[in-house]
């Protein structure tokens, strides 16, 4: 039991770390090079690299992308 606990303890700080490292960032653009642009240019902003989480094109492009330092 005492293992659990720590086990469990140990996974909720781990997901509590990351997820106040990583940041949603999202852009909008007439394509989607262009708001692959606006979220490289955030990313540059804020020091941190990007992965591109979401993207679609429905007459304009909408990018959603996670920051991470």
């Amino acid at each position: 039991m005492k293992n659990m606990t720590g086990l469990m303890a140990g996974i909720a700080l781990s997901v509590m770390s990351f997820c106040s490292v990583a940041q949603t960032v999202s852009a909008v653009d007439s394509t989607l090079d262009g708001a692959e642009a606006k979220i490289a240019a955030q990313a540059q902003k804020a020091g941190a690299s990007y992965k591109i989480t979401s993207a679609r094109f429905n007459n304009k492009a909408y990018v959603t992308a996670e920051l991470t330092k």
